[in-house]
């Protein structure tokens, strides 16, 4: 590990500063072009001489998901050190960049593409980790695709959108083909999609004995109407016939009338599709204000609810509520994940770790791991992303689909008490997953 200065935060969780850049190399006498300050913090490298090539994140740094960025951003770090800054002959410096706007706490499409065009114009970078948001994904996918000497590789820790890698009936007619100008693949998701997401929510409803859920998706979101379809699907499938399926608009103040619908359809469970940060908070409030306490009318939610930010805002109304996310939870993880959780654990000061940040480290493993194979050769690096077989790894052993989706992965349910904890694992039917894709 490299000698290093303090440089001002690119994110602070409770207090703890997580950014730090090397001695050995950042600002002015880097050996790799630096991304746009305007998105982007300083170059960090940790080892000796001077860095070959640059890898980047792009997280949203800002709002509700900033505690959970941080997380996978020292995530990289971490792998980066175990690494010694290394990818093969080649030395690796790691740049952190920010694609959410501090006016909504949320990603922004137009830095969204910003960034993208960042990515494909500093020859340097040679892979990107990132986007957590499906959405921003939408926006950066084409432009890395069309970079030049073959594509920019991207690895999502954390997209769930089916209409990124496949067809499904909640996708555009030209979805996931316009992602992919060239007609090459650049992009693999180490997350299984929300296929997956739906069909393992789906049985778990089941299987608590949920028997007239009412879904409510975020409008104008095309990621909360494919999480909320893929339910819809998986349950008819199930013998398990939803009774409503409405939209909330974040800009509201109140939703009890939506919860008052829920009521009169005699809803014994909420699905919530979509992100806390679409005023969630004031979403779950209203649905116990309304429908009473978690115990007596479930709610269940997608993995943009299933963070502490939730807890800390919605406050006493999100006990017992339970939260899905695509993957298996930091406890439960192999030994080498267990290893890395540790270490990653110690490094936060003891707190818990977010479920993503382990997802970020095998990213960058990943993205290590194709540069030691390919070098400073973009269009070869993509390909051996795609030609990984990871055993062992921080997540288990996988492969990638020729789609970029992760050959396999459980789905885990987490209730909220003082923080989520994690309750139920899925691994659901292939068939149960068609299903709930359509």
């Amino acid at each position: 590990m490299g000698c290093y200065r303090i440089l001002a935060s690119f994110a602070v969780v409770s207090g703890l500063t997580l950014a730090v850049a090397a001695c050995g190399g950042s600002g002015d006498d880097n050996a790799v072009k630096s991304l746009p300050s305007s998105s982007c913090q300083k170059v960090e490298y940790g080892g000796d001489g001077k860095p070959d090539v640059l890898i980047a994140s792009d997280l949203p740094a800002q709002g509700a998901s900033r505690e959970r960025t941080a997380q996978q951003v020292e995530a990289i770090r971490l792998a980066l050190d175990e690494r010694g800054w290394r990818a093969g002959n080649k030395r690796v410096a790691f740049q952190p960049c920010d694609d959410s706007i501090a006016s909504t706490g949320l990603w922004d499409a137009a830095k969204c593409r910003g960034n993208g065009h960042a990515y494909a114009g500093d020859a340097d970078v040679m892979g990107v980790i990132g986007t957590y948001n499906s959405g921003c994904a939408k926006e950066i996918m084409p432009v890395t695709n069309r970079a030049a000497e073959g594509g920019v590789a991207m690895i999502s820790p954390g997209n769930t959108l089916v209409c990124l890698t496949l067809t499904s009936d909640t996708c555009a007619p030209d979805e996931p083909r316009k992602y992919y100008p060239t007609g090459k693949r650049n992009y693999v998701r180490v997350v299984p999609n929300d296929a997956y997401q739906g069909a393992g929510l789906a049985r778990f409803a089941r299987q608590r004995g949920f028997r007239r859920v009412f879904v409510l998706y975020a409008s104008n979101d095309p990621t909360s109407l494919g999480q909320g379809t893929t339910f819809r699907n998986a349950s008819k499938q199930l013998g398990n016939p939803i009774v409503g399926f409405e939209q909330w608009d974040p800009k509201a103040t109140d939703f009890k009338d939506l919860m008052r619908d829920a009521k009169k359809r005699n809803a014994d469970a909420i699905v919530l599709a979509g992100l806390i940060e679409q005023n969630g908070d004031r979403l779950i409030k209203d649905k116990v204000s309304v429908l009473g306490p978690n115990s007596d009318v479930g709610l269940m939610a997608y993995d943009g609810f299933a963070q502490q930010s939730t807890i800390d805002k919605a406050g006493p109304a999100a006990d017992g509520m339970f939260a899905s996310v695509p993957g298996r939870a930091p406890e439960n993880l192999a030994p080498r994940g267990k290893k890395f959780v540790a270490k990653l654990r110690q490094r936060l000061g003891g707190k818990p770790v977010e479920i993503y940040a382990p997802y970020a480290g095998e990213a960058a493993v990943l993205l290590l791991d194709a540069i030691a194979k390919a070098g400073a050769d973009r269009a070869g690096v993509i390909d051996a992303v795609f030609g990984s077989q990871v055993q062992g790894g921080i997540l288990g052993s996988f492969d990638f689909e020729p789609s970029g989706d992760p050959s396999s992965g459980p789905v885990t349910v987490f209730v909220a008490r003082k923080t989520f904890r994690p309750f139920a694992e899925i691994t659901p039917a292939i068939g149960l997953v068609n299903a709930a894709r359509g």
